[in-house]
């Protein structure tokens, strides 16, 4: 099987690893598409040490599992849970204490022919919608998550810090809410993108200090950190929704006297994002800057750290 192969930070074009076997109620599925996410790249730069296959962003199709499922489009939740322990037994299964993630804790991820998950993981891709829509659906529901812990109304100023790919998708799916949405980036060229969208841009500068209800923070970087932190009146919210490879300096006393409520933000809800999708509510289409075949991986990752990169697309087909 062909694959892409981090370890030690290195990644490599692999041809000898054998395809996964999938154990009872998981499938195997052929992979079509994947999209690079930051979370890759960080992975690239130790934010966790995994040794495997990368990648949880994808589109395939089940060669061996249910037979509803068989021959169909799928796209996947990315975390494989053991349903049985507490943290599951209680509805908290996307924290499952003896959970694997797909790409990026103990499972082989989606930058290969070939991946398994749980069958109950995955779930169709509507008919007529194309792959390069579909492969969206876990990045477009991980940014969804966040109605899903904060209710935002139009009447909330709302501060999302990164124009790059998830700020991007963030703020499309804040827009219909009505609130007075800002997005603050660095790239005159992602700015564009969101303005074409209707989306109020600005830069670091014209950010008044202690003006915004909640701040969004995607920068992966600790000034995205420091400018959604000081862009908060006290009392508002802080969403974090980046992995960082580095350690990062929090001012905790401010936190305190400003009873700032700090909220941590990752996996979301798959329907609601299929369904935008479907409906074209949000078009992802022009967030795609780039593909390469799964053979050039290496430079595709080359390419998606670059800072003017959106999303890259590796295909496998």
């Amino acid at each position: 099987m062909l694959a892409l192969w981090l370890e030690d930070r290195n990644l490599t074009l692999r041809e000898d690893l054998e395809a996964p076997e999938a154990v009872p109620d998981e499938a195997l599925v052929r992979v079509r598409c994947a999209g690079i996410c930051n979370t890759d790249l960080e992975l690239l730069r130790g934010y966790y040490p995994f040794t495997g296959v990368p990648g949880h962003e994808f589109v395939g199709v089940v060669e061996r599992g249910p037979a509803e499922l068989q021959g169909r489009r799928v796209v996947g939740e990315i975390n494989a849970v053991c349903g049985e322990c507490a943290t599951c037994r209680a509805g908290r299964r996307a924290h499952c204490e003896r959970r694997k993630v797909l790409g990026i804790v103990g499972r082989h991820g989606a930058f290969a022919e070939f991946l398994t998950l749980p069958s109950v993981n995955l779930h169709l891709v509507p008919d007529g919608m194309s792959d390069d829509v579909a492969v969206f659906a876990e990045p477009l529901a991980a940014a969804l998550e966040i109605q899903q812990q904060i209710e935002i109304t139009r009447d909330d100023r709302v501060l999302v810090a990164g124009d790059g790919k998830l700020g991007q998708l963030i703020a499309r799916t804040l827009a219909p809410t009505g609130c007075e949405l800002c997005v603050v980036g660095r790239r005159p060229e992602k700015l564009a993108l969101l303005e074409r969208a209707g989306i109020l841009c600005a830069t670091e500068d014209q950010i008044e200090h202690g003006s915004f209800d909640v701040a969004i923070e995607c920068t992966g970087n600790p000034d995205g950190f420091d400018l959604a932190r000081r862009a908060l009146r006290p009392r508002g919210t802080l969403v974090l929704k980046s992995t960082y490879a580095r350690k990062l300096t929090v001012d905790a006393a401010s936190l305190v006297v400003d009873e700032i409520t700090l909220v941590g933000s990752r996996c979301g809800p798959f329907g609601p994002a299929l369904q935008m999708l479907a409906e074209g509510t949000i078009d992802p289409l022009p967030l795609i800057h780039g593909r390469y075949p799964l053979k050039h991986g290496v430079e595709a990752f080359e390419r998606a750290g670059e800072p003017d990169a959106l999303k890259i697309l590796v295909d496998m087909t």
